[in-house]
């Protein structure tokens, strides 16, 4: 059973599902749906659309390098069958999978913790110029704020 990947949204497509378009040069495109179907006669870029597995490794929503995917590669090589080959083969592709959703959940955590990093950032960077406002005022407004003093100076003088 071989599992093919959709040209547009990179998600598997399993046998009987899906559709082919075959162009003129005889290069096959597989689609998992017809929405990836119609976004690619739309002559729509994956990497600009928000839900394409393409679009999240490039604004770096997942991980883009990792030898785990080395393993997804397709091999065009025939391998004579043996038992023994397929249990290790079936071993390997658990052991695989567990790998990459540690390595997955690990990049998760980090790019929370890098958010909250950046939110601290700000918090800090407006209390310093929370801090520092008078020297970033413009002159009209220190002299509006000169006439407001002013004016209640003189109005505490009136009511004494």
């Amino acid at each position: 059973m071989r599992l093919e990947k959709c040209y547009f949204c990179s998600s598997t497509v399993y046998p009987g599902h899906g559709m082919t378009f075959v162009r003129n040069d005889c290069k096959m495109f597989r689609f998992c749906r017809s929405k990836c179907h119609k976004a690619f006669k739309k002559k729509r870029n994956p990497r600009k659309v928000k839900w394409t597995k393409a679009y999240r490794k490039a604004h770096g929503k997942d991980m883009a390098v990792d030898p785990v995917y080395d393993f997804e590669k397709r091999r065009h090589v025939p391998v004579k069958y043996d038992r023994e080959l397929w249990q290790n083969t079936l071993k390997a592709m658990k052991r695989v999978a567990e790998i990459r959703e540690k390595r997955e959940s690990h990049f998760i955590q980090n790019r929370i913790q890098q958010a909250q990093n950046k939110e601290e950032q700000f918090e800090k960077e407006s209390e310093e110029v929370k801090k520092g406002i008078h020297l970033i005022k413009t002159p009209s407004i220190a002299q509006k704020i000169a006439r407001q003093r002013i004016t209640a100076t003189a109005e505490k003088k009136m009511e004494l």
